[in-house]
This record gives C-alpha cells, sequence and structure tokens, in this order.
C-alpha cells in the first residue's frame, strides 16, 4: 500500500473541496484554498519521488494550472477532468503519465463499451485509469458521474470490476459521501474493494488520520493504494503530517 498524493484544481487554484458539493450554480463547499500554485506542489511530489498521483480538473479554468504542475513533474503525475478520446494524447503528450476518465465512458447510465474500446485505442491501455467513484445507495455503491452528482446503474461489483479491468490499468474510486468531510472512510466499500479488485486501485474519502489509513491497509487486505488530501497539513489540516505520511507509505507496497 503506498500514497498517491493530490492536486484538486478549481478555478485555477488548488483547493479541497466536500465531495458531492460541486455544481455549476453555486459555490462548491470548499475546506482549503492554497496560496501556492498547482506547480508547487508537483515539484514537492517530485522532490520526494511520490509517482501515480492526480491531478484532477473540477470544471473549467483549469488547463493552465493542470499543464504546469505536469511540466513540474512529467511522467509523474496522471490527468483527470473532462477527458475524452478526442483530448487524452494531448494530455500525455503534456506530461501525464495516465488519463483518468469518469463520465466520458458511461452513456444513458451505463458503461459505453464503444467508448471504452475508442479511449483505449487512442492512449493504450497501460496509460488508461478509469474513475470510479461511487455514492451508497442501498446495501451497496452505485458509480457517480457529471461532477458526482448523477447516480449511473452501474454498482461496484466484482463482475464490473473485471470487465472494465480489460480495457485500464487502474482504478481511482472515491467514496463522495464522505469525500473532504475529515470524519471517517467508507469502510464498506474499502473491504469490498480488497476483495474485488483485480488491478491497482485507489481508494479516496474520508480520511482524518493515520488510523483511517491503518484501516484500509487492513480492510483492504493491503491491496489498495490510498489518497488523502484536506486532512493534510500541506492542505490546512491538523491531524495528518504530509511528512509522516510519505515517511510512512511514499514508496512502501505490501
Amino acid at each position: 500500500m503506498r500514497f498517491r498524493p493530490c492536486i484538486d484544481l478549481h478555478r485555477g487554484a488548488v483547493k479541497q473541496i466536500v465531495g458531492g458539493t460541486l455544481r455549476d450554480e453555486a459555490s462548491p463547499e470548499t475546506n482549503f484554498t492554497a496560496e501556492h500554485p498547482a506547480e508547487w506542489f508537483a515539484a514537492l511530489y517530485r522532490g520526494d519521488n511520490l509517482t501515480g498521483g492526480h491531478v484532477i480538473q473540477l470544471g473549467p479554468g483549469n488547463v493552465e494550472a493542470a499543464r504546469a504542475a505536469l511540466a513540474a513533474w512529467p511522467g509523474g503525475l496522471q490527468i483527470g477532468g473532462g477527458i475524452t478520446a478526442e483530448n487524452a494524447v494531448a494530455w500525455l503528450d503534456a506530461g501525464a503519465s495516465h488519463v483518468i476518465v469518469t463520465s466520458y465512458v458511461f452513456h444513458d447510465g451505463l458503461v459505453d463499451d464503444e467508448r471504452l474500446r475508442r479511449l483505449a485505442a487512442a492512449v493504450g491501455r497501460r496509460r488508461l485509469v478509469l474513475d470510479l467513484s461511487c455514492r451508497r445507495h442501498g446495501s451497496g455503491y452505485l458509480v457517480v458521474t457529471d461532477r458526482w452528482q448523477t447516480f449511473t446503474r452501474e454498482a461496484i461489483r466484482p463482475e464490473l470490476l473485471d470487465h472494465l479491468a480489460g480495457f485500464c490499468d487502474e482504478f481511482l474510486i472515491h467514496g463522495v459521501d464522505v469525500e473532504g468531510r475529515c470524519r471517517g472512510i467508507e469502510s464498506d466499500l474499502v473491504a469490498q474493494l480488497g476483495r474485488w479488485t483485480p488491478i491497482p486501485c485507489t481508494y479516496a474519502g474520508g480520511i482524518s488520520d493515520m488510523a483511517d489509513i491503518d484501516a484500509i491497509e487492513t480492510l483492504g487486505q493491503g491491496r489498495l493504494d490510498f489518497t488523502v488530501g484536506s486532512a493534510l497539513d500541506i492542505f490546512g489540516g491538523r491531524k495528518l503530517c504530509y511528512r509522516d505520511v510519505v515517511t510512512r507509505y511514499g514508496s512502501r507496497r505490501c
């Protein structure tokens, strides 16, 4: 298990936003807005040799900041937000190691295999990450799209993960209901992913302290990586020291 760092961009600034509050018509609930630009965080991660982190564009106005971050750590960061088969290669050319895709591969609430094939053909399976961020629905979790506002009809289940693993290199999965709230992880989701994921998978959502990270390692059977934002001191948090997380999980594999 290892730490995957993040750079979340909103209107060109690095921010930490509460999951599910991002909408076109209103300002999202924001935990933190950085004074440093995106490339400052990318350079920090590069100095600590943290690979496999992600830059996420939360809406419009983030292209310049995203490109600056990728240029500061070429090959060290993945890029997500508005990625399609038409623009994916350009982001790889800009320095991203992988493109992260969510909404584009869903149509009428279901996975669109034709779009998946188009993406995999454009960038190659080994450079594609599928974001299957989800919200609780009944006893399970449904994938959500459109800035986590729209429920699909696709549930997180072994059959879905096995099918999608044939098209991509990794999964990135946020527990949206707890994302940004620093009140604990989605334990049931973490346990399911630890049992079911057939490829590398990064979990995000609700981490507040080192005990939550330890719980991910235990419940996920050491098979999941993790990302954490709002709880870290570099993003205004008070319970998790970035340097401690890097020291313990920066390059660790179980």
